[in-house]
């Protein structure tokens, strides 16, 4: 295991506290917890390796792609 060492502030720390004891986990636990599904989510993005392969206009498209693609299924698939 690997050790990292992160200051942060109390805005973060004091409800990363609280959330951690509501889990029964201490904050260490909860952060490698967090981060480790944050890591599966990016791992499982299907679309990850278009990123940067297109042209756009839509400057915020790598971030809000879920987002948009959402969108125009709503608005021109509708069963």
């Amino acid at each position: 295991m690997t050790t990292i060492t992160l200051e942060l502030p109390q805005n973060i720390y004091e409800p990363l506290q609280k959330a951690a004891a509501k889990a029964g986990l201490s904050p260490q636990e909860l952060i490698t917890k967090l981060l480790g599904q944050t890591i599966q989510a990016f791992a499982d993005d299907p679309l990850e390796e278009f990123i940067g392969a297109f042209r756009s206009d839509i400057p915020d498209w790598g971030a809000n792609h879920d987002r948009y693609l959402g969108q125009e299924l709503l608005e021109n698939h509708n069963a």
